[in-house]
């Protein structure tokens, strides 16, 4: 699609997400909140072991209890494999809605429907169950060895992804350093503030609806016409309000639990988790441990870099095998090393399944390569902001793997502009002060740039479907394949249909995400919102706007190409004092032509860019307790144009707080047995608004001509160069270094400990 100018002020306003003050009201519906007559609520009983095979289970004291309406296991559930993950539906398949094998403390056992959630929760402690326990692996390291015991048949390793370019070997052996560490991440729930839940309803026609805040209505409607048989026409999925996603409710978790129950009862049927119960029962981001090593000359040129990288993809196959294949793609796309080795190896283990998290495996990579620069800038004794300005990819970047276009590539102008603005010459000279002073607090600085690309095209069909459909009254209703998640895309997709139609965005009205009303979507994760998903608005409504302007031709009348829209208006520019409303031009469209103004298009991807970041921070170590405070941060980005700023700056201040949290507090914690220790948010510790710093964001707000009006994505990018960025301030405060996240403060103290 042709990059176009903005003519009616549209594009760049400061607009809230579309559902702000029903939000901020308590007038939104989340599923928690949505009653059905005659709704029936759900339970589910969760493994205590963390892996066994089911010898026994008995049901019939919870079926005979009052007011239970079913009872369901793997005894009389659909013995159909699925995986859960719209991106890899039709590859590995090793799911069940229940097994006789559970893998994982938390694993699915059976589930209950009763009158009351109280009935429900007493009829779990009737479920009698008797499991012969298996050897089990938290490790994935323990876990991939040949003699481990297969979780899986054909044993633990799902797959192995080799990425080249160039001659690895070789490069290393013409550096004049070779620098090997080891580093390591763990799993983090997504810690959206709504819980897992769905609910299901099945008609006396055949028809099952599901309404759940999911990022994939599309993809589970498949899954759930597999697994019971039904037509997809016999299938609704409803992206129902969202209260957080960040990539946690891409997969199908509850939705198949609730659907069954509902078919077994012919009642609608909700399960709402606590977050007891969904931080060690739903899915986590991946832990990953890395293995990097970097050649690099005297002068600071990389020549070599080889990832050797292992993922813990937990108890089932789900969204796996895309992270790694996506994480290894942007080893290839940030900076200009001739020869790039990169092996990922998938390996089942009896966790919580990983899945997709903002970033996509993003910010493990960057961790790694980002915090071993920070060592060779020491080594070679160059400023850091230098060694990667050194080696970033300049101006329209390639892949170089193939030569294929990564877009505009301003990655060194985010770190030139964020040190700038941070004053990264000042900020050292801070921290050299610190270390002169060796007293109780310490002064760090570090910083780190990172990219994330926009879409999957290349790798799957990348399109989004919209339907416009003007009203007799002008206003509007825009129907989207996607849904938004409070990261603004569906508003963003209204603020580029107002731009071109030369309305007002409160003049659009919205429906997101209904299998049975809206057009197919590709799914709402891989950074789609803005690259694709408003592209397609773009379509729609150029679409309309040809519409409206045959109609303004007949009306006014005028030449086609004589009329301009604008001010909710068409205009003669042949004849200023001629103009019609959009009402004039919607009624006239039914009176005269007898016509709808109504249009579906579908825009597909087929450019592939990246958006870039650079973050900057000051922090203080507390030397006596360990304790980090973080003073400053400065983030800043290549987003293309900057089409909504309250958008783009609400979107990387909430991806500072994840990241925060990551690298400093964040982390599922197992024990011996396998069960998760912190399964709540008090003890998962995630960031706070009072422990928040100050945030300063700064954007290179240049054109990315195949993006929409020239934008690109930021909700993942600005995420990935955080827990790399923090990590190295606190390294170069305390001099030392830390591979290892979370940076909690018994660790720091571990280490200031050592001689």
């Amino acid at each position: 699609m042709s990059y176009q100018q903005p003519k009616n002020g549209m594009i760049g306003m400061r607009l809230p997400v579309r559902d702000a003050q029903v939000k901020v009201t308590g007038q939104l519906k989340y599923v928690a909140d949505m009653k059905l007559p005659h709704m029936l609520h759900a339970k589910v009983l969760f493994s205590p072991v963390a892996h066994a095979r089911i010898k026994h289970i008995d049901t019939s004291a919870a079926e005979a209890l009052p007011g239970v309406r079913a009872v369901v296991c793997y005894k009389n559930a659909p013995d159909i494999p699925f995986n859960c993950c719209g991106e890899n539906i039709d590859e590995t398949k090793n799911e069940r809605i229940f097994d006789p094998i559970v893998r994982y403390v938390g694993d699915k056992v059976a589930a209950v429907a009763a009158d009351t959630v109280q009935i429900a929760e007493k009829a779990l402690k009737l479920i009698q169950v008797e499991y012969e326990e298996l050897p089990f692996y938290i490790d994935p390291e323990a876990a991939m060895k040949e003699d481990a015991y297969p979780i899986h048949e054909g044993g633990n390793i799902a797959e192995v992804v080799n990425l080249n370019q160039g001659d690895v070997d070789k490069g290393m052996e013409e550096a004049d350093l070779v620098f090997e560490d080891r580093y390591s991440l763990p799993a983090i729930h997504h810690s959206a503030i709504e819980t897992h839940a769905a609910l299901a309803q099945y008609d006396a026609n055949g028809k099952l609806t599901v309404w759940s805040p999911t990022q994939d209505a599309f993809a589970v409607r498949v899954n759930l016409s597999r697994l019971f048989g039904l037509k997809m026409s016999r299938v609704r999925v409803v992206a129902s309000a969202i209260g957080g996603g960040f990539g946690g409710k891409i997969d199908m978790i509850l939705e198949h639990v609730v659907s069954l129950l509902a078919i077994k009862t012919g009642r609608p049927v909700r399960l709402v988790y606590t977050r007891r119960e969904d931080i060690p029962s739903s899915h986590s981001r991946h832990q990953m441990i890395l293995y990097l090593k970097t050649g690099v000359k005297k002068d600071g040129t990389i020549v070599a870099q080889d990832f050797n990288v292992v993922i813990n993809a937990g108890a089932y196959a789900g969204g796996t095998s895309s992270v790694a294949w996506a994480m290894g793609g942007k080893a290839f796309r940030i900076m200009d090393i001739p020869n790039i080795r990169f092996k990922a190896t998938e390996v089942y283990t009896n966790c919580l399944c990983g899945a997709a998290m903002r970033g996509f495996g993003s910010p493990q990579e960057f961790f790694a390569q980002q915090r071993q620069l920070n060592q060779i800038a020491k080594a070679l004794n160059m400023d850091l902001v230098d060694l990667i300005l050194k080696n970033l990819k300049g101006e329209h970047g390639l892949d170089l793997r193939n030569n294929t276009p990564l877009g505009n590539t301003y990655a060194k102008a985010c770190v030139e502009q964020g040190a700038a603005l941070f004053d990264w010459k000042k900020a050292l000279a801070e921290q050299e002060a610190s270390r002169r002073e060796n007293g109780r607090y310490r002064i760090g600085v570090g910083m780190a740039a990172a990219t994330h690309g926009n879409g999957v095209f290349g790798v799957h069909p990348d399109t989004t479907g919209i339907i416009l459909h003007m009203n007799e009254d002008g206003t509007v209703v825009l129907a989207s394949g996607c849904c938004d998640m409070g990261n603004g895309s569906v508003t963003l997709q209204g603020q580029v249909t107002a731009e071109i139609l030369g309305i007002q965005p409160s003049d659009i009205e919205y429906i997101q995400a209904d299998t049975d009303a809206t057009l197919w979507d590709f799914g709402n994760f891989s950074s789609r919102g803005t690259y694709v998903s408003a592209n397609a608005a773009v379509k729609a409504a150029n679409a309309l706007k040809q519409m409206l302007l045959e109609e303004a031709a007949d009306l006014l009348p005028d030449a086609i190409d004589r009329i301009v829209l604008h001010d909710g208006r068409a205009w003669s520019l042949n004849y200023p004092d001629r103009s019609a409303t959009m009402a004039e031009l919607a009624q006239h469209a039914r009176s005269k032509n007898q016509r709808d103004l109504a249009v579906a298009e579908t825009f597909a991807s087929r450019a592939m860019a990246e958006s870039y970041g650079a973050h900057f921070v000051k922090v203080q170590v507390d030397t006596e307790t360990g304790e980090v405070k973080v003073l400053d941060y400065v983030a800043s980005h290549d987003v293309g144009s900057v089409l909504n700023p309250m958008s783009v700056e609400g979107q990387i201040e909430g991806a500072i707080q994840m990241g925060l949290g990551y690298a400093l507090c964040e982390g599922i914690v197992w024990d011996e047995k396998g069960r998760v220790k912190n399964s709540t948010f008090r003890t998962s510790h995630i960031f706070t608004a009072d422990e928040m710093p100050p945030i300063r964001v700064t954007c290179v707000d240049k054109p990315e001509y195949t993006g929409p009006y020239g934008g690109k994505s930021i909700g993942e990018c600005s995420v990935v160069p955080s827990p790399a960025a923090i990590a190295n301030a606190v390294s170069n405060a305390v001099e030392r270094d830390f591979h290892n996240l979370p940076l909690r403060k018994e660790v720091i103290l571990a280490a200031l400990n050592q001689p």
